[in-house]
């Protein structure tokens, strides 16, 4: 890294004081929105139980996509924010604790109202385990904690919280998208930014399998699945009907739907169809770097 980048990075907010900022600003604009709020009305709970996920949603889908970013795009910015991984989930957190806040004074509340109109087990399940996961991440980004695991299972918890956080809005809005066609801005932007973060973490990995670039037949062949994702991340209220009614249908998978996190995972397909265009094209190349270089 240059001197000149180097000044940069310093002159720009890090660590502990990014994590102030940003949740300053977090707080702030949910105060504002707060002071205009009755809380004594469930619907205004709702809405700001929405309002809080709004603001969490950016930094989850900026923390997957952080390490493939600095793969794909090397640079001052993505190393800033490769730097500054750590309190960008942290700031995350921030705006989660407030969801949960206003989930808590509602079900508490208005419990009539919240398992009439909002509970459902499905829902429950998943923003459970969301939350187990979120606590889980957060106690050990700190030694007191961290020390107590081994880093194989700091990278396991993290990885694997960090994709089930992103997989849980990213299949809300990629619903409320193609499925009950909202309409709303917010749910669009969302959906694509989802979309972009996973899909970078697998450009990148299909990255880490090239060694040499070469034009043939599978690379080709790789590319149009790739292009033919695309197509289906954009066209989800096309085929998504015949798709959960063809993985619907057993009665297990039925069953499975009422309490298994995300089942049959219709959201995912046009990831996983990109995964396998990615792995079809790189794969001839199968060497990683460093053994490429042990016999280079």
């Amino acid at each position: 890294m240059s001197e000149e980048e180097i000044k940069v990075l310093v002159a720009w907010p890090n660590g502990w004081r990014l994590f102030a900022v940003v949740s300053a600003v977090i707080t702030t604009f949910m105060l504002l929105r707060l002071a205009s709020a009755d809380l004594s009305s469930p619907q205004d709970l709702s809405a700001m139980i929405q309002y809080s996920v709004r603001w969490a949603v950016p930094f989850i889908f900026l923390v997957i996509a952080t390490s493939a970013l600095v793969r794909l795009f090397p640079g001052r910015l993505t190393r800033w924010l490769l730097r500054n991984r750590r309190y960008i989930g942290l700031s995350f957190a921030v705006a989660m604790a407030w969801q949960g806040a206003f989930i808590f004074i509602v079900s508490f509340s208005h419990s009539a109202h919240y398992y009439g109109e909002i509970y459902l087990l499905r829902d429950e399940l998943e923003g459970s385990s969301g939350y187990l996961f979120l606590a889980a991440m957060t106690a050990t980004s700190f030694g007191v904690f961290r020390r107590h695991i081994t880093t194989e299972q700091w990278r396991f918890l993290h990885l694997s919280g960090v994709i089930f956080l992103w997989a849980y809005p990213y299949s809300v809005y990629w619903w409320n998208v193609f499925y009950y066609q909202t309409q709303h801005w917010f749910d669009v932007l969302f959906y694509i930014l989802g979309f972009t973060a996973f899909a970078l973490r697998i450009l990148a990995w299909g990255k880490d399998r090239v060694v040499v670039y070469e034009i043939g037949v599978r690379p080709l062949l790789g590319g149009v699945v790739v292009l033919c994702s695309l197509v289906l991340a954009g066209s989800g209220h096309l085929w998504q009907p015949a798709l959960s009614s063809a993985l619907l249908e057993p009665a297990w998978s039925a069953e499975l739907e009422l309490w298994l996190p995300f089942w049959p995972f219709e959201p995912f397909a046009p990831l996983l169809m990109m995964a396998s265009g990615v792995w079809v094209a790189t794969g001839n190349y199968s060497l990683n770097r460093r053994q490429y270089r042990a016999i280079a």
